[in-house]
């Protein structure tokens, strides 16, 4: 008779072991390696049940069913267009930002809602929901910490959309005693995602954020929904719902919100949020741009600044744009327009606190360093987009058109951009080849020997 293998497996990671180790390789976390029983390859248990066929991909039926939407249409666009039936959606954000706020306003169009809160007391909530005005007709709200007592309101009740409000403060009797481990938290995460699954509910978990504004907790949380949703904040009143991951959706799209009184209002036309009139006159350093977010195009003010380093070797601030990218784009200048950057800290800010990566901002980047730099303003009405290579190639980017047009519509008379490439040209469209051209059509010269700023 073969005997069991036996496997350590951290509970904190996953990570194997063949013996027992005090610390796991993988995580560094102490004492989390758990003996588990394996069998042999080949053998199966007494008493185990055999396995059944499993079915073919061409077997499956197709899922037709419709998304759930709710009361927010920006909520639904960062979705993809709404809930997806048995999913799970886990959504973080910094504590005070709103995100109690957003699901309360978010589920009250919906039909029978079970509201699990483990960090108010009903009056509180109530006294939210009035200040909201929301009528909570359809919401069953339960505040406890009990994973047992959430799962029994579960099973009796089988609500159309579950909101645990948050993840961290569920104890589950078989995952331990103190909340908030990574035991509890992955227990708790799989025990109702699976519950959601097989009957074809919602479920919204609310999660904790650490101070760098990643989910606090194991990783392993975020593979085991379906949906994870990031509620940043953003200059003043303004509110981003970006998704970082989406299995029935795109991870592109982003809800833009502004938080006032009686709750989260929509921005549902957001192309002029970022920007001041078109037709202003500008300082050096700033250049308007058209961002692709999504399905929208966003044209935003790219601010930049150059002062002499402080010390013996230049730094980069920025936390909207990757300082590598903007340490990438000035060296390109310096190389192609004898630009000196080296000498120079380089400050970058975007308008609004909106966080830029479309690779079009590239130009506008470029021209809002080459101004800050030389201490010449860009031409008002004029906007720049393009993607720059390290050889000063100015590059085509996808939707130049829709970007055009976007411009236009804002008073923007001129637009810097590349070569259309399959698209037909627009009368706003000054073309360019490479970096040296645009700076020449732009300010006049391409030298670099302007006055300096800074």
């Amino acid at each position: 008779m073969s005997k069991q293998k036996r496997v350590y497996v951290c509970s904190s990671c996953g990570h194997r072991e063949a013996k027992w180790l005090g610390q796991c390789p993988s995580c560094n976390e102490w004492n989390t390696m758990e003996e588990q029983k394996r069998h042999p390859a080949g053998k199966t248990p007494i008493g185990a049940e055999p396995l059944q066929p499993a079915p073919r991909l061409s077997e499956i039926a197709g899922n037709t069913t419709d998304r759930i939407t709710s009361a927010i249409g920006e909520f639904d666009r960062s979705l993809g267009g709404g809930f997806m039936p048995g999913s799970t959606v886990l959504v973080g954000g910094e504590p005070g930002i709103g995100k109690s706020t957003l699901l309360l306003q978010a589920v009250a169009a919906m039909r029978t809602v079970l509201y699990v809160s483990g960090e108010e007391a009903a009056a509180q909530i109530r006294a939210r929901a009035d200040r909201l005005s929301v009528p909570g007709d359809n919401v069953t709200l339960l505040c406890t910490t009990d994973f047992d007592d959430v799962m029994a309101r579960l099973r009796s009740e089988s609500p159309e959309v579950v909101v645990i409000d948050s993840i961290q403060t569920l104890v589950a009797a078989e995952a331990g005693t103190v909340p908030g481990t990574p035991n509890q938290i992955k227990y708790v995460c799989h025990e109702i995602g699976e519950w959601i699954r097989a009957a074809g509910a919602v479920g919204i978990l609310v999660a904790h954020v650490t101070k760098e504004g990643q989910i606090a907790g194991p990783k392993v949380v975020e593979h085991m929904v379906d949906a994870v949703l990031l509620f940043e904040h953003a200059a003043g009143e303004l509110r981003f719902l970006r998704a970082a991951k989406n299995r029935f959706g795109a991870i592109e799209e982003v809800g833009i919100f502004t938080m006032g009184e009686t709750g989260l209002r929509e921005v549902r036309d957001p192309s002029g949020i970022f920007l001041t009139a078109a037709g202003q006159e500008r300082p050096a350093g700033v250049v308007a741009a058209p961002c692709y977010e999504g399905s929208r195009v966003l044209v935003v003010e790219i601010q930049a600044l150059t002062v002499p380093a402080k010390g013996s070797v230049s730094r980069t601030f920025s936390d909207r744009v990757d300082p590598r990218r903007i340490s990438r784009i000035a060296a390109v200048l310096e190389k192609h327009l004898g630009l000196q950057f080296s000498d120079q800290d380089v400050y970058v800010n975007v308008a609004g606190g909106i966080r830029l990566s479309d690779v079009a901002t590239d130009l506008p980047l470029a021209i809002a360093l080459y101004s800050a730099r030389t201490g010449i303003a860009v031409p008002a009405r004029l906007l720049a987009t393009g993607e720059l290579t390290l050889a000063g190639e100015i590059r085509s980017v996808e939707h130049l058109l829709r970007r055009l047009r976007a411009a236009v519509d804002l008073g923007f008379a001129r637009v810097a951009a590349p070569y259309p490439s399959g698209e037909e040209g627009h009368p706003a469209l000054i073309p360019h080849g490479s970096i040296v051209e645009a700076i020449r059509t732009v300010f006049g010269s391409g030298d670099g020997n302007g006055p300096k700023g800074g």
